[in-house]
């Protein structure tokens, strides 16, 4: 559950589909890596982007290595679906993720290349795709070398490990 300025975000997570992910990403909220980080990069039609930046656009420091892509998973870049974010380069998938808000096909895997690995999708939500919606709708602008940014941080106060029941993807 990531508790946010919004408000709140259950997530399930994927480990059948995308072991090394999911696990970071525990490891990761264990850690308290994302409280007190921001959803940093919000753009209607596509997704919301966080875990990453503190409210002042530092980037947080990421003790753990780059993941190997896993995008080849089965799943797919599609509404509520969490994936993780990453830089051209396809192994370099740390702690950022995206929550997508639109069929985003052109994200996931098409072959194992640099320019068709895709983005691991890892997760889905639950409940709380109100909260995303309404973050996805915040006014945003430029705070260089970013774009994109809300003018007011949205900011993941809390995520925590929740015991849920096994769901159907």
């Amino acid at each position: 559950e990531m508790t946010t300025s919004m408000g709140s975000i259950v997530i399930e997570l994927y480990p059948e589909n995308a072991p090394q992910t999911v696990d970071n990403f525990v490891q990761n909220v264990k850690a308290g890596h994302y409280n007190g980080t921001i959803f940093h990069r919000v753009m209607p039609g596509f997704m919301i982007q966080g875990g990453g930046f503190t409210s002042d656009m530092q980037e947080k420091p990421t003790p753990r290595p780059a993941l190997k892509n896993e995008a080849g998973n089965g799943l797919r870049n599609a509404p509520g679906m969490l994936a993780m974010a990453r830089t051209s380069d396809p192994h370099s998938a740390k702690a950022q993720f995206f929550i997508n808000v639109a069929e985003n096909p052109a994200l996931d895997f098409r072959a194992p290349t640099r320019e068709g690995y895709g983005y691991t999708v890892f997760g889905k939500v639950l409940k709380g795709m109100d909260v995303v919606q309404r973050i996805v709708k915040v006014p945003t602008g430029t705070r260089p070398p970013h774009s994109d940014v809300p003018l007011k941080p949205v900011v993941i106060e809390r995520a925590r490990l929740l015991d849920a029941p096994t769901t159907q993807k």
